[in-house]
């Protein structure tokens, strides 16, 4: 048996600490096991007892039959390394460790910690400060939590992972009273050893879960993660995560725009992204989302149709929806014909909603309808309102939309309107997907419209290109561009001039306008400290250069090697490209808006290294600026192939300078007419 299948599915399991008082915490874990019929054996360690729930109590872990397969510790923090070390060496392959004390509990605390990764030695270990984990699939609960103070666990097909203990209980208590099943619940506590990309890993290859849902705050290994992540949505599952930490994710202070505009939290975003994790923008959302994706169906396109027996209910859920991005057309023609054939005059059939509250609540109705619409090629969902008339009668409705499950493969979802729990909880537990709240109703439908797989495959771009000849520090803007020439990036003509005499001499090349910018690798905001001129005469050069060297010592004292005369671009979309690095998630790229605008539009797509083509087409149609480049009321349609080329190069330099590059920027890149390529017109790079 492996590490994890004994942690997640053990046939055996010790539980060092029992007591034989069910109502205590240290009593709870056989009773909770013999409750929910675990077939294994279990083995009670507490000197004090002969027999502990019928059970034959041991003195001590060496003293077992034979090696259990999960050893789940109760005693306290100053007893648990020792209880460790001895389930490790009686060969116990997995442990829950309940108690706090640990990392959580400052420099002692950690210290104890490491020291309890070394008492376990390969012996993997959940926890410490852990509510421990329930396979409710298999009946297996390991915990000591109040929370399984229930008597019926609906068992569903959506695993649960939660980093604290206190939200998985309170997601478990609003789960049982809606009538929403799991198959897996875990709480990660600690994480001295086993992450959340362990369990990810292993709920990728359990038939018993269909939909992972995560409660984050951190994720501590981003590689694992990532691999996690992918192998469960390559497995045809979903993930669905909440993160919390947003309002603590202020943009960085940073010299580059693009520190400005990305904070944690949008790299967070990023990354889910980039892995086909839906983000739960809302605590409620981490039970309703999972609970309509549990169901197995999902959305071809993105046209809803909601029949409703009352009117102003479907009007919220039609505004909710419209909100969410969704599409509610109206009936096609022969979809259209089919409705009114039923020739109830007293309902309206020929919109979307399609209201039939004067027409009375009535199964077979209802039953009809639905029938029409399941069969319609103009939805790809159904969404049902319910109005107080069937709380007295809940079957009128339920019943008619179970039979509607059986004719199709697309998602039908109910909504009540009146408070009304008890039938929540039981189409919940009918496998059809029921809320109280407009919003959630609208937010589980984005889910099942929205699906996407991963779209970056995770190979380097770094390539093979000597760079040991560039010193640490910040390039100024003529350096920064042989960079990234080297890599591949086009950047604009351009020459340098150590003095204005040489600067108007040099300048008599260029056929028409020129820019002129002051060239200082101390100076990164040029613009701010007038060391920038766009289009000057070449014939003027000099005493612009002149004035340019003016301004600027007038407004620092920062170095000046001079001056940088490059082509004035015209007819192009200024786009900014850029590159950072989170201290959590890692190195990121980031396209948006370009110009002297950048901030003030934050306008701007993220994406984590390595990056792919797809995902940079991705990013350019995820920012407004996209538009523009895609021929927007008539402008020429832009090079967006160039600019994807631009891209990928740029984010090899990223990835070939590795541990180096500290920032990196473009801005603006411009994007020319189609067949034209782009032009670097701004660099900046801060090396480490």
């Amino acid at each position: 048996m492996s590490n994890m299948k004994a942690i997640l599915n053990p046939t055996s399991v010790a539980v060092v600490g029992a007591s034989n008082d069910p109502a205590k915490l240290t009593g709870r874990p056989i009773a909770f096991l013999q409750k929910q019929g675990f077939t294994g054996a279990i083995y009670p360690i507490n000197p004090r007892y002969d027999e502990i729930a019928g059970l034959k109590s041991y003195a001590n872990i060496a003293d077992l039959p034979e090696a259990p397969d999960l050893g789940l510790v109760l005693v306290g923090a100053h007893r648990v390394i020792d209880a460790v070390r001895d389930l490790a060496a009686r060969g116990t392959k997995a442990a829950v460790v309940l108690a706090s004390g640990f990392g959580e509990a400052g420099e002692e605390g950690r210290k104890r910690q490491e020291q309890l990764r070394e008492a376990a030695g390969d012996m993997r270990i959940l926890g410490p400060n852990t509510i421990g984990l329930v396979n409710l699939s298999d009946c297996i609960p390991l915990t000591a939590s109040g929370a399984m103070e229930v008597d019926d666990f609906p068992e569903g097909r959506i695993a649960l992972l939660s980093q604290s203990g206190g939200i998985l209980g309170s997601l478990l208590s609003r789960a049982v009273a809606r009538g929403i099943g799991f198959s897996k619940l875990v709480a990660t506590g600690n994480e001295a050893d086993l992450e959340v990309s362990d369990f990810l890993e292993a709920l990728a290859d359990d038939d018993a879960t269909q939909v992972v849902a995560l409660y984050l705050e951190t994720i501590r290994n981003v590689a694992r993660f990532r691999a996690a992540a992918a192998k469960v949505i390559a497995a045809g599952k979903s993930i669905v995560a909440y993160k919390v930490g947003r309002s603590e994710s202020g943009a960085r202070s940073a010299v580059s725009h693009t520190g400005a505009l990305a904070g944690a939290d949008e790299v967070y975003d990023a990354l889910f992204k980039q892995l086909g994790i839906i983000r739960a923008q809302t605590f409620a959302d981490l039970l309703d989302i999972p609970a309509a994706l549990a169901q197995g169906r999902l959305m071809k396109g993105n046209r809803v149709a909601i029949v409703t027996s009352t009117g102003g209910a479907a009007t919220v859920v039609a505004d909710n929806v419209g909100l969410s991005g969704l599409d509610m057309p109206a009936p096609e023609k022969e979809t259209g014909e089919k409705l009114q054939a039923l020739d109830l005059k007293e309902a309206e059939l020929d919109r979307n909603p399609i209201d039939v509250t004067l027409a009375g609540l009535r199964p077979d109705l209802f039953r009809s309808i639905l029938k029409i619409l399941v069969e319609s090629p103009s939805f790809d969902a159904i969404v049902v309102v319910v109005g107080s008339s069937s709380i007295a009668q809940p079957d009128l409705v339920a019943q008619p939309v179970l039979d509607s499950l059986a004719l199709t493969e697309k998602p039908i979802l109910a909504y009540f309107s009146p408070d009304a729990p008890n039938i929540v909880r039981t189409l919940n537990g009918r496998g059809i997907p029921a809320f109280a709240a407009p919003e959630s109703c609208a937010s589980a439908l984005q889910s099942l419209a929205a699906r996407t797989g991963a779209s970056q495959d995770g190979a380097s771009n770094a390539q093979d290109v000597d760079c040991s000849d560039i010193a640490p520090g910040s390039l100024n803007e003529a350096e920064a561009k042989k960079l990234f020439a080297r890599f591949g990036v086009s950047v604009t003509r351009e020459v340098t001039a150590e003095t204005p005499e040489e600067a108007a001499q040099k300048a008599k090349d260029f056929d028409g306008p020129v820019v002129i910018k002051i060239l200082s690798n101390e100076i990164l905001h040029k613009s701010e400290m007038g060391g920038v001129a766009l289009n000057i005469d070449p014939a003027n050069v000099g005493a612009e250069c002149e004035a340019m060297l003016a301004r600027v010592r007038a407004a620092t004292s920062a170095k000046i090697d001079g001056f940088l005369v490059q082509e004035m671009v015209k007819g192009g979309v200024e786009m900014i490209l850029g590159f950072n690095r989170d201290p959590q998630l890692g190195a990121y790229a980031l396209l948006g808006a370009g110009g002297v605008t950048t901030e003030l539009y934050k306008d701007a797509a993220i994406r984590l290294l390595p990056l792919d083509r797809t995902s940079a087409r991705d990013m350019i149609d995820e920012i407004k600026a996209g538009a523009l480049l895609k021929g927007f009321r008539g402008s020429p349609k832009a090079d967006i192939e160039a600019l994807v080329d631009t891209m990928i190069a740029f984010s090899s330099m990223a990835e070939t300078l590795d541990g180096r590059l500290s920032e990196a920027e473009i801005n603006p890149v411009f994007v020319l007419p189609e067949g034209q390529g782009t032009r670097a017109g701004d660099s900046l790079i801060v090396l480490d």
